[in-house]
């Protein structure tokens, strides 16, 4: 009898033991791994890194890895293949949300944790709810620019700026070597560049690849006068402060940041073609398939962190992203005193000007996305370089 007593109280302890540990998550913190082809670290990580400090017992460490977007579907592929996923959250640009949605990488975030990003849908700025919308629930819009296509260059060896795509043809034509522009693949002012021209140029559907036939033949020709294609856009702005370059294809924020940083000088200009439409850009967070509920939930608990507005503000940066947050009603003045002093002194009257006259368009879906990155590589970027 005493031990049939004995036994039904062990049994007691341990079932309220457990109800315990499930009810008030005594589960050891994990360790988080973020994989970044977008550059975006340069604007979360201080956000990040906030989290994981007020968030011990959620998270135990954080791991940041940086790599490329076209190596990044093969590398998730591989890990789910393996059953050993490692990477917890992406951090990406339109290039590899694309191919991630057409290889089936991406958990499907919206509406299954709506409860993580309340409102979510209200409270993005016109521009990031629709880039948002372009993938369907896969991934979450963490920042916005308003993008390119824009060119930055050295006034001191530019003296006619060009204002068509022709006289841009010509001026590379007479300063062979000199126009730089980087793998579309790689590179979001490369992709803007690519995209925007057949708006420019007026091209029988902006968003099907296959119909762009002024750009295609436009970029064969821009190909004699270029050296090689870097595989992204840093590469890029280091040649034009160095002087190897005098002209890059850019985007709003890149112009900015880099000025910012003193890659390339102050006095360093930007300039637009004629007929430009802002092709918008953004970086996504999503999360690969078949991570286990413990992780998933430390990474959920991430991402609406770095929704949050005192967050979101942190993403005005040095301008890399400009103006960054992705949601209505962050001001620059949120942001720390450091970012407001560097931003209000980088922007330009004629880019808060092309800001508000440039109509804009999003970037492509996710099929016509891969489809042109596919068909540059094919008809243009046979002097890619890395």
């Amino acid at each position: 009898m005493k031990r049939l007593k004995f036994l039904s109280l062990f049994l007691v302890i341990v079932t309220v033991f457990s109800i315990f540990s499930v009810g008030f998550g005594a589960e050891k913190p994990v360790k988080l791994s973020i994989i970044d082809v977008a550059g975006n670290l340069q604007l979360s990580k201080p956000a990040i890194d906030a989290f994981k400090a007020l968030n011990p017992q959620l998270v135990s460490d954080i791991e940041f890895i940086k790599a490329t977007a076209p190596e990044l579907p093969a590398k998730i592929k591989a890990q789910q293949l393996a059953g050993n996923l490692d990477t917890t959250l992406v951090l990406t640009g339109y290039d590899a949300m694309a191919s991630g949605v057409e290889m089936k990488l991406w958990e499907k975030l919206m509406p299954a944790y709506k409860e993580y990003f309340p409102n979510l849908e209200k409270n993005y700025l016109p521009g990031a709810k629709q880039a948002y919308d372009l993938f369907e629930g896969f991934g979450i819009t963490y920042v916005y620019c308003p993008g390119g296509p824009m060119f930055t260059y050295n006034p001191d060896k530019v003296k006619k700026v060009p204002t068509t795509p022709q006289e841009l043809l010509e001026w590379c034509k007479a300063n062979p070597g000199k126009f730089f522009y980087a793998r579309p693949a790689n590179s979001g002012p490369g992709r803007a560049f690519l995209q925007g021209l057949p708006y420019i140029l007026g091209d029988k559907n902006p968003k099907d690849p296959k119909t762009w036939d002024k750009t295609w033949k436009f970029l064969k020709e821009l190909d004699q006068y270029i050296d090689y294609y870097p595989t992204g856009t840093a590469i890029t702005f280091k040649e034009l402060g160095e002087g190897t370059r005098w002209m890059v294809a850019s985007h709003l924020g890149w112009d900015m940041n880099q000025r910012i940083l003193e890659v390339i000088p102050q006095t360093y200009k930007g300039f637009f073609l004629k007929k430009t439409t802002w092709v918008t850009d953004a970086h996504f967070m999503c999360i690969p398939k078949g991570l286990d509920d413990a992780r998933k939930k430390a990474t959920l608990e991430l991402m609406a962190f770095l929704m949050k507005p005192q967050n979101q503000a942190v993403t005005y940066d040095s301008g890399y992203f400009y103006p960054g947050p992705a949601i209505k009603g962050v001001t620059i003045n949120m942001a720390p005193k450091e970012s407001q002093d560097k931003v209000k002194a980088a922007m330009r009257p004629e880019y808060e000007k092309a800001i508000k006259s440039f109509p804009s368009a999003t970037q492509l879906d996710s099929k016509p996305m891969v489809e042109a990155m596919d068909m540059w590589d094919r008809l243009v970027g046979s002097k890619i370089k890395k």
